[in-house]
Formats: structure tokens, sequence, C-alpha cells
């Protein structure tokens, strides 16, 4: 739920976590985050360390702070690279919105990117469909990455380099964090750390 929606049920006596939630607008709860802001650093500089320099936002369009975070990290970390190029669309978490995003975006006469950088793995299917309807091969001609480590992830062909998000561990620390504050004791602090998954939809741009 968005943070502002807390101001009608907290009250003065509620014990509450956030999951997923910016930890400055959360009203004084208690908030369990993944380091998805060093997670995109890392598809960032794996991106950059084969040579991708022109690289489009596959932008999930849903007014969150998780998605924020996202696109300032990824623009952040482009922009610190001399002749990068960075564009963006958004589209629906939904395969189909994804591949509307991606064809009409693609559609103009300007080069295609060497990289799609998707907000989910979802996003990065709709993309792979895109990619396809218009000839082009993954990774042969366009690199894509996603974020989530679904079981998509791996049902797609080639298999996605992803960021894996452990949601197991993020639930247990979620669990951990409240008994924390029905302890009257501080939450641990931190991130939950992410990782980087290497597959077959990486490679280096065509010379």
């Amino acid at each position: 739920m968005a943070a502002d929606a807390l101001t009608a049920i907290r009250g003065d006596q509620l014990p509450l976590v956030m999951l997923d939630s910016d930890p400055e607008g959360s009203l004084g709860a208690a908030t369990v985050n993944l380091d998805i802001a060093d997670g995109i650093r890392q598809v960032a500089d794996h991106l950059l360390s084969l040579g991708h320099r022109r690289i489009l936002h596959l932008a999930a369009d849903v007014a969150s702070w998780t998605f924020e975070v996202r696109a300032r990290e990824l623009a952040t970390r482009l922009a610190a690279v001399p002749g990068t190029e960075l564009g963006t669309v958004r589209a629906p978490i939904s395969i189909d919105g994804a591949r509307t995003a991606v064809e009409t975006a693609l559609a103009g006469p300007a080069p295609p990117p060497t990289a799609i950088v998707c907000d989910d793995d979802k996003l990065a299917a709709g993309a792979y469909k895109a990619l396809r309807r218009l000839g082009l091969r993954v990774p042969d001609d366009v690199s894509v990455t996603g974020l989530d480590d679904l079981a998509l992830a791996t049902a797609i062909d080639p298999e996605l380099t992803t960021v894996r998000l452990d949601a197991e561990l993020f639930g247990e620390r979620g669990m951990r964090a409240l008994l924390a504050v029905l302890d009257d004791r501080p939450p641990e602090a931190g991130d939950i750390p992410v990782h980087l998954i290497v597959r077959g939809s990486t490679a280096p741009p065509r010379p």
C-alpha cells in the first residue's frame, strides 16, 4: 500500500512494518527493503562493461517509490559514463503492454538501443516478443535485462539476465521487524542484498 495511506489506519498504537516502502515517507513505521538501488547499479555496470552505450529503460508505468528508485539509479549510473544515451518508455506491468511499448519506441528512424533495461521480468518477456516481431535477436542485436528472477526468467529463450530478489528472506526480515516492534526493540537495520544473475540475454553489442 502507498505510504500516505498509513495516516488513515495507523493511529498511535498500531505496530506497523512496511515492506518495499520509502523510509522517509512511511510516517514513523518500520521499513524493510531490498537493495533495489544496488541491483540497478549491478545491471548498469554489467551492460557498461560489455560495451553498451545506447540503452532503453522499459519502465513500469506505476507510481511507486521502488520504480522511482530504479529510474533514478539507472540514470545516475549511466550519466557518469561519457557517450552513453538513455531513453525511457513506460508500460503497464504486462507482457502485452511491454510488447506494445517497445514496438512503438523502436518504430522510428533512429538506431535501436543495443540494450533494454526492464523494471521487471514480465516487462522483459514483452520486450522479447517486440524484438522478435521487429526481426531483432536477443542478445545478438539487443541485450535485455529484467529484475525479480521469476520462474519466467528461465522459461524464455534465451534465459534472462536479471536481478534475484530473495522473497523468502524479504518475508522473514519483515516478520522479524514486526516482532522487534512488538517488543519495543529497534528492527534490524540495512537493506537486503540482491544479486545479478547473468544468463544468455546479454552480450557485447555488435561492432
